[in-house]
């Protein structure tokens, strides 16, 4: 059945394809990769929540894994702006923008990260789910470097 994609109203808008709990498998530089994600409105829905933890090579819970906590919200100008926070002690931050290449309802949001402009995108699987990749901008355009295959749990 194909996936539903349709944004809500509002800042927050943008994030209603993706509320819920996702899982995708693939294969990594460090072995196999399973990763969750759930997203979920929080504080009077006012922000989306995402909790994402990878888990490499089968592992179970958080050993040998790696963890991902982001809100999604208006930022002061009302742009809809992640902060992204990360169990390696990294932090980031990006605002929505567009990603028309990749597919025309696509959701991404770049960040200006230490080695440069970085995008990552999620946009629906036209039969079972949503993909979503990280990409990273050089002189020829953007460089795709991970990319998954989520379904809803």
């Amino acid at each position: 059945m194909p996936q539903a994609w349709k944004p809500g109203r509002g800042k927050l808008g943008p994030m209603a394809p993706m509320i819920g709990r996702w899982r995708a498998q693939a294969d990594s530089a460090m072995g196999p990769v399973t990763c969750e994600r759930s997203f979920a409105r929080i504080l009077g829905e006012k922000y989306v929540q995402l909790d994402a933890v990878w888990k490499f090579g089968g592992g179970k819970g958080a050993a040998g894994g790696y963890r991902e906590h982001a809100i999604f919200g208006a930022d002061t100008d009302g742009v809809l702006t992640f902060w992204s926070f990360t169990s390696d002690g990294k932090r980031s931050q990006g605002r929505i923008a567009t990603a028309a290449d990749v597919h025309a309802r696509a959701l991404c949001f770049e960040a200006q990260m230490d080695a440069g402009l970085a995008r990552q995108i999620y946009w629906p699987d036209e039969t079972d789910g949503v993909h979503w990749a990280v990409e990273a901008r050089n002189k020829s355009g953007w460089r795709r470097f991970t990319e998954h295959h989520y379904r809803a749990e």
